[in-house]
C-alpha cells in the first residue's frame, strides 16, 4: 500500500478555531485577552535548536515582528511555540518562515481537540522529535516545517520532544514531513492519533515474507479497510478503515482468527511511547558521557599520573617524528571527544549562529575549540620553532565529558518533573474483562482484552481490587469505589446501578457490570492528562525577566571573555603583574586565554531558562494528584497574588441540593391541588429550585403513584412524567426571576418578587411577612401567584457545606477578602453570608450581572479569583483574573476557568491559591540561585579575585560548575513534589506572608 503511511499517524482538525472556543487547549497564550479574539486564529509550533531562554527569546522577537501577529509564546522545555494572529494578514507558512529565518526548526502542531468536523480537510500528525537539546533546536524544526508547501500548523516542544503539524494532505505527505525533520539532523517517529479512522497496532508473530503475505490478504479481504501499510522495521501495521464498517477490536479479532491465531495485533499506548522516548534520550546521554569519560580519563592519567610513574612517563617522552609519543596519543583521544562526541555542540551552535541567535552550544563549543585549537597551534608552533609550550588538551575533553555529565542529570531531572503525566497514565489498566451476551442480553461468557479497544456500549466486569477500564456507568452490582487517584477525595464513594464511573479509579469491594460510556480521548482520566499537558506548556509572565536576560546573556559573556583576555594579557605585557605568577613553560597568553575560556564555559543561561518551566512543571504534576487541575503558569502566578476571593453561593459554599421545607398555601385550594400545579409548572424547568419542588411534590403524591412508577424511581432512574402532573402549555424561564406558563387556560406564575410586579401582581402584607420570616432564617421563598393573585408560598433551602465556615475563615488568615455573590434576595444572602462568617455580599445578581461584580472588585489593579459550578458563572469565571471551577467532577472541560477543582470541596480554594504561592517562592528562589551564581562564578573565572587570593578555576572545573548549575536548579524545583495540601484542622494556623 501507500509508503506515505510509514510512521506518521494523521488526524482530522478544525480549519479555523476560535479563541474562546479553544478552552483547556490554549497551552501558552491563555493570557491573551479573549474579548479581542473575534476573527483571530491560534496555532502552536514545534520549534526546534532552542537551548536556553536567549533562543526562546529570538523566536518571540521573530514572531512578533510579524504584521498580523498579535500574541506570540515559546515553551523552551516543551520547544513549542504559541502564536495568535489574523489569519487575513499572516499565514502560517510565513510563521513557519519567520523562525526558520530566526536560525531554527519549526513545525505546526494540530489542536488537541479532534472531535470536530473538519471541512478543509486538513490532517494533524503529532510525533516525537530526537535530538534536541534547546529552544534553538526547537525553533529551527518549527522552521523548517513551516516552509513546507501545503503545512498550516507546525509547533514542537522541547521537554516532550513533541511535535504536532497540521497539513494538506493533498499537497504533502506525511513522509515528506518527516523527511524534513530528518534532512534537518533530527529523528522523527509516531506518537498518537486522535483520528478515529485510524489505528496504529503492533504485529507479533511476523517470521517470515510469508507471514506479511498473509497478514495483507487478511487485510485486503477485509470489508470496510481503506488501505494499510505494514512497516517490517518496527513491526507495526497502519490502518485506515471506515468506522462505520469496523472497529478497532474487531480488526484484532479477525486478523487473529484469520491466521488461526499465529498473528496477533497489539494496540499501543501513545504516552507510553512517550516515556520511552525520555528513557532513550537519558540513555543516550548517558552513552555520550561515559564515552566520552572513557577517552578522557586517559589524557588526564598522562597529565597528571605519568609524570610520577618514571617507566610510563619516560615512553610518553619517546619521541615519535615531530612529537612526543604523549602528545600524539592526547591529539587523538581528544580529537575523538571534541569531533566525534562532541559533534552535537558543533552541529547545535552551528544552526544557532545560522539563525542569528546563541545559546549554550556557542558557549561550549567557543570554549572547548580555544582550547582543542591552541594545544594544537602550540603542537605545530614546536614543531617548526623548537620552542615548546605546554598543552591544554585535557582541558578540552574535560569540559566536554562534564558538560554531557550535567546534560544526563538534567535530562534525568527533567524526566522527573513529568512524572504526574506518566502516574496518571498508569492508572489505567491494560486490560478489560468484556462480557459477551446473546441476542436476548443474557450473559453467555467472558473474555479478556485489551482495554484500549474497550469500545462505547460495552458491558465490563469488574472484579473487586481491580481498576476500572473506562468512563462508564453500573448497570449490575454495587460497591465502594476509590477516586482519589483521579479527585483528590480521599474517601472511597458508593457506586450503585446507574452510577457514574471514572476509569483508572480501583473497584474495593463488590463486583460492578459496567457499560462503557467514554473511551479513548474523550475519559475523564484523558482529559485530565491533556489538561496537565497543556498547562506545563504554558508560560508563566515572570519568565520574561528570564528571557530577556537569555537574550543579552551570550553575546555579554563573550564579550567579558575578550575583555578578560585583553585585560590579563595587556597588563602583564605592561608589567602589571609579576612573571612568577605564570605557569611553567607558559606565557602571558596562555596565561590570560585560560581564564578568557573559564568565563566562557563557566556561565550559564540554562539555569536561568529552566528556573520557571521545571518549577511550573512539578506544581500542575503536584495539583493534579490533589484534584487540582491547573490550566498554565500565567494563572498560577495570578493565583499567588489573589487579593479578593468570590464565592458564587448556589452549589458552591451550599452543597447545591435544594429541598423544599415549606409549602403555604393562601387561597381555597387543598395543598396537594398547590403543590401538583406548581409542579407542573416547574416540571420543564431545569434549574435546581425547580427540580426541588417536582421533588417535594412526587414524595407528597407517592401513595397515589402506579407500583410500576414506584419501581422505577427505586431502581435509580428519574422520569419527569408523572400521571399527576397536569399539561402545561407556553411554557417560559425567564433567568434571575422564575417561570410562567398556563395550566387549565389559567396564567401561572412561580418565582421571586420582581416577577410578581413585572406582572403587577399584588403581594399582600401578611404573604410578604411569611417571605421575609423565610429568608431571614437563610430559606428562599419562592411565590406562586394563578391568575394574577398569590395562591402559596414555598421556602426552599439549601444546606451550607460544613467546612464552608472554616474556608472562609482561612482565607481571611491567608490575607484574602472572601465576597459572596447571589441572584437569591437580599435577606437570604444576608443570613447565608453570616453563618458562614462573610461581611462582604452582593445580593439579586443576574448572572450576567455577575461579571459586572468581579469587574468592580478589580478596580485599583486588584486580582479577583472567582469560584463558581463552571457552567452557569462562565461569564463571571472568564472576567475573574482566576477563573476556579469547583465540583467539577467528570466534566473537566470548563473553558472559562484557569482552575478545574475536581472535588466540591472549598478546602481545594486554600490548596490552590497555597500552591501557587509555594511556587513562585520557588521560582523566586531559582532565580535568586541562577543569578547569584552568574555573578559570583563568572568574576571568579575571570581571575577578578586571584591578585589577592591566589584562587584560580581551570577550565574543567568551571565547566563542571556550569552543568552541575542547571541539575541544581531543576533538582530545586523537583522539591515541590514534597508539597502537602493545608489540612483542614491547620488550615487556621496560616498566616499572611
Amino acid at each position: 500500500m501507500a509508503p506515505s503511511m510509514r510512521d506518521l499517524q494523521l488526524t482530522a482538525v478544525e480549519a479555523n478555531i476560535s479563541v474562546s472556543e479553544s478552552g483547556e487547549d490554549e497551552r501558552l497564550l491563555s493570557s491573551y485577552d479573549e474579548e479581542n479574539s473575534g476573527n483571530l486564529r491560534r496555532i502552536q509550533v514545534s520549534v526546534v535548536g532552542m537551548t536556553c531562554a536567549a533562543c526562546s527569546n529570538s523566536v518571540e522577537s521573530a514572531l512578533r515582528s510579524l504584521n498580523g501577529v498579535v500574541g506570540a509564546s515559546v515553551a523552551l522545555l516543551q520547544n513549542k511555540a504559541d502564536v495568535t494572529f489574523d489569519p487575513s494578514q499572516v499565514k502560517d507558512e510565513d510563521i513557519t518562515n519567520a523562525i526558520e529565518d530566526a536560525g531554527f526548526e519549526a513545525e505546526i502542531l494540530p489542536e488537541p481537540s479532534t472531535s470536530h468536523s473538519n471541512p478543509s480537510g486538513n490532517l494533524v500528525g503529532q510525533f516525537t522529535i530526537g535530538g534536541m537539546t534547546c529552544a534553538a533546536c526547537v525553533h529551527s524544526v518549527e522552521g523548517i516545517l513551516r516552509k513546507l508547501p501545503g503545512v498550516k500548523k507546525a509547533v514542537v516542544a522541547l521537554a516532550t520532544s513533541l511535535g504536532e503539524v497540521e497539513y494538506d494532505p493533498t499537497v504533502i505527505s506525511k513522509d515528506d514531513i518527516i523527511s524534513a525533520i530528518e534532512d534537518a539532523g533530527f529523528d522523527a517517529s509516531f506518537v498518537q492519533s486522535n483520528e478515529q479512522d485510524k489505528t496504529v497496532l503492533g504485529v507479533t508473530g511476523i517470521m517470515s515474507e510469508m507471514d506479511v503475505q498473509m497478514l495483507e490478504g487478511i487485510l485486503c479481504n477485509l470489508k470496510g479497510v481503506r488501505q494499510f501499510y505494514f512497516d517490517r522495521t518496527s513491526k507495526e501495521v497502519v490502518i485506515h478503515f471506515d468506522p462505520e464498517l469496523l472497529g478497532s477490536r474487531t480488526l484484532v479479532d479477525e486478523v487473529e482468527s484469520g491466521s488461526f491465531g499465529k498473528l496477533k495485533l497489539l494496540m499501543k499506548n501513545p504516552y507510553t511511547r512517550m516515556a520511552s522516548k525520555d528513557l532513550e534520550e537519558s540513555t543516550k546521554m548517558f552513552r555520550l558521557f561515559t564515552a566520552s569519560l572513557f577517552f578522557s580519563i586517559p589524557v588526564i592519567f598522562m597529565r597528571v599520573i605519568c609524570p610520577r610513574i618514571p617507566i610510563l612517563y619516560s615512553l610518553l617522552l619517546w619521541r615519535c617524528g615531530p612529537f612526543q609519543m604523549g602528545d600524539w596519543l592526547k591529539w587523538g583521544l581528544v580529537t575523538v571527544v571534541q569531533f566525534v562526541i562532541g559533534k552535537r555542540f558543533y552541529v547545535a551552535a552551528g544552526r544557532a549562529l545560522r539563525n542569528g541567535s546563541t545559546n549554550m552550544d556557542v558557549l561550549v563549543a567557543l570554549g572547548t575549540s580555544a582550547s582543542y585549537f591552541y594545544s594544537v597551534y602550540a603542537l605545530l608552533y614546536g614543531a617548526i620553532t623548537g620552542f615548546w609550550s605546554p598543552t591544554y588538551f585535557e582541558t578540552s575533553a574535560m569540559l566536554i565529558t562534564f558538560v554531557l555529565f550535567g546534560k544526563y542529570l538534567e535530562s534525568l531531572a527533567k524526566g522527573k518533573t513529568s512524572d504526574a503525566i506518566k502516574k496518571l497514565v498508569e492508572l489505567t489498566p491494560a486490560t478489560a474483562i468484556l462480557l459477551i451476551k446473546d441476542k436476548g442480553g443474557k450473559v453467555v461468557g467472558e473474555r479478556e482484552i485489551d482495554a484500549l479497544l474497550i469500545q462505547p456500549g460495552d458491558i465490563l466486569k469488574v472484579v473487586p481490587g481491580t481498576k476500572l477500564p473506562a468512563d462508564a456507568s453500573v448497570v449490575w452490582g454495587s460497591s465502594y469505589v476509590n477516586e482519589s487517584m483521579v479527585t483528590g477525595e480521599s474517601a472511597p464513594v458508593l457506586k450503585e446501578v446507574n452510577s457514574l464511573v471514572i476509569g483508572g479509579t480501583i473497584n474495593l469491594h463488590g463486583s460492578l457490570h459496567i457499560k462503557a460510556n467514554k473511551v479513548g480521548s474523550k475519559t475523564v482520566l484523558s482529559q485530565i492528562i491533556s489538561l496537565v499537558e497543556s498547562a506545563q506548556m504554558s508560560k508563566a509572565p515572570i519568565q520574561k525577566f528570564a528571557d530577556f536576560i537569555a537574550s543579552i546573556f551570550v553575546p555579554t559573556v563573550v564579550i567579558l571573555a575578550l575583555l578578560t583576555l585583553l585585560g590579563w594579557y595587556l597588563s602583564g605585557v605592561l608589567g602589571a603583574y609579576p612573571k612568577e605568577w605564570l605557569p611553567e613553560n607558559s606565557n602571558y597568553f596562555v596565561f590570560s586565554l585560560m581564564f578568557s575560556i573559564s568565563v566562557v564555559v563557566i556561565a550559564c543561561p540554562c539555569a536561568l531558562g529552566l528556573a520557571t518551566p521545571t518549577a511550573v512543571m512539578v506544581a500542575t504534576g503536584v495539583g493534579a494528584n490533589n484534584g487540582v487541575l491547573i490550566k498554565g503558569g500565567d494563572a498560577l502566578e495570578r493565583a499567588q497574588k489573589i487579593k479578593y476571593v468570590i464565592f458564587d453561593k448556589t452549589g458552591t459554599l451550599t452543597q447545591g441540593k435544594a429541598t423544599v421545607t415549606t409549602a403555604k398555601v393562601f387561597s381555597g385550594m387543598s395543598r396537594g391541588e398547590f403543590l401538583t400545579l406548581v409542579a407542573s409548572a416547574e416540571a420543564s424547568s431545569e434549574h435546581p429550585l425547580a427540580k426541588a419542588i417536582v421533588e417535594y411534590t412526587r414524595h407528597f403524591h407517592f401513595f397515589d403513584e402506579p407500583s410500576a412508577a414506584k419501581d422505577t424511581h427505586n431502581n435509580g432512574q428519574e422520569s419527569k412524567s408523572f400521571g399527576w402532573l397536569l399539561d402545561v402549555s407556553e411554557f417560559s424561564a425567564l433567568p434571575g426571576q422564575g417561570v410562567q406558563c398556563f395550566v387549565g387556560g389559567k396564567k401561572i406564575l412561580v418565582g421571586n418578587r420582581k416577577l410578581m410586579t413585572e406582572n403587577k401582581v399584588t403581594i399582600p402584607s401578611h404573604v410578604e411577612n411569611f417571605v421575609v420570616e423565610l429568608e431571614e432564617s437563610a430559606k428562599t421563598g419562592i411565590l406562586v401567584a394563578c391568575d394574577n393573585d398569590i395562591i402559596g408560598v414555598l421556602g426552599v433551602a439549601d444546606p451550607l457545606k460544613r467546612e464552608a465556615a472554616v474556608v472562609v475563615e482561612g482565607l481571611m488568615k491567608m490575607g484574602v477578602n472572601p465576597v459572596m455573590v447571589t441572584g437569591d434576595n437580599w435577606r437570604t444572602a444576608k443570613a447565608v453570608a453570616k453563618e458562614v462568617g462573610i461581611t462582604d455580599f452582593r445580593a439579586e445578581v443576574m448572572p450576567a450581572g455577575k461579571a459586572d461584580v468581579v469587574r468592580s472588585f478589580q478596580k485599583g489593579g486588584n486580582i479577583v479569583a472567582m469560584v463558581g459550578d463552571g457552567i452557569n458563572d462562565s461569564p463571571a469565571l472568564a472576567a475573574a483574573d482566576v477563573g476556579m471551577a469547583i465540583g467539577a467532577g467528570t466534566d473537566i472541560a470548563i473553558e472559562a476557568a484557569d482552575y478545574v477543582l475536581m472535588r466540591s470541596n472549598l478546602e481545594d480554594v486554600i490548596t490552590a491559591i497555597d500552591l501557587s504561592r509555594k511556587t513562585f517562592s520557588r521560582i523566586r528562589l531559582n532565580y535568586v540561585f541562577a543569578m547569584a551564581y552568574n555573578v559570583i562564578s563568572i568574576p571568579v573565572a575571570a581571575g577578578v579575585f586571584f591578585p589577592w587570593l591566589r584562587i584560580k578555576l581551570p577550565p574543567w572545573v568551571a565547566g563542571a560548575c556550569m552543568a552541575l548549575s542547571s541539575v541544581s536548579v531543576v533538582c530545586s524545583s523537583l522539591l515541590l513534589r514534597r508539597y502537602r495540601k493545608p489540612r483542614l484542622t491547620t488550615i487556621l494556623e496560616i498566616t499572611v506572608e
